[in-house]
């Protein structure tokens, strides 16, 4: 944005994505703007979707999570968060896009839609259902894989682990209505998601129905 504004013009970044999310980060190239586009985040009008590959064969074709969300008290990691009974309110949509298997296991391809905006939603909601993303090192289940990523020691068995180098959430599009029209902004995943997302299924293997 700064090779495209100059260096006396600054973005404003409306959205933040989690640390290895990839995909549509939106940001205003004025102070109005910006202004603007924050209210639209703030009034939930803005429709997000992404694609997420988890763990297992999500049994239920499509459905709602609806868990409270609120800080792990309990873990070392300062940023993680957890369902609990006192937390916020927090909505996720998802729909399966395909089952597969590979030498390492059964995974399911997913869109997934946040209704709410609580920090790392979308993965602890799917943890929870019992299919983390592939790649979390945070919650995947054993948080000591976050730890040991900002502390440098990740080890090769901890990598053949995880799979993926990053965690396969990616931000597929944004959906909103600006200044009397809709817009849409979408981003395709790297190629890295996109081959393990491709992998080939047994007969029956392949999307829902």
């Amino acid at each position: 944005m700064r090779l495209y504004l100059g260096a006396e013009r600054p973005a404003h970044l409306i959205n933040r994505l989690d640390r290895e999310t990839s995909g549509v980060v939106f940001a205003a190239k004025n102070p109005l703007a910006a202004g603007q586009l924050g209210k639209l985040w703030e009034s939930r009008a803005v429709e997000k979707e992404y694609m997420a590959i988890v763990h297992g064969s999500v049994a239920r074709d499509e459905g709602w999570i609806d868990l409270p969300l609120g800080r792990d008290e309990a873990s070392q990691v300062a940023v993680k968060h957890c369902v609990r009974r006192d937390g916020a309110c927090a909505l996720t949509e998802f729909r399966v896009e395909r089952r597969f298997r590979r030498v390492d296991g059964e995974f399911t391809l997913l869109r997934v839609r946040p209704k709410t905006g609580r920090q790392h939603q979308i993965r602890i909601h799917l943890a929870a259902a019992g299919h983390p993303v592939v790649g979390d090192k945070l919650y995947g289940g054993d948080e000591d894989m976050y730890l040991a990523l900002v502390q440098n020691r990740l080890t090769e068995a901890q990598r053949r682990k995880l799979i993926l180098t990053n965690h396969a959430l990616h931000a597929h599009s944004l959906r909103l209505q600006w200044r009397g029209a809709e817009k849409v902004f979408q981003a395709p995943p790297d190629d890295a998601f996109t081959r393990f997302a491709s992998a080939p299924s047994p007969a029956g293997g392949r999307g829902p129905g």
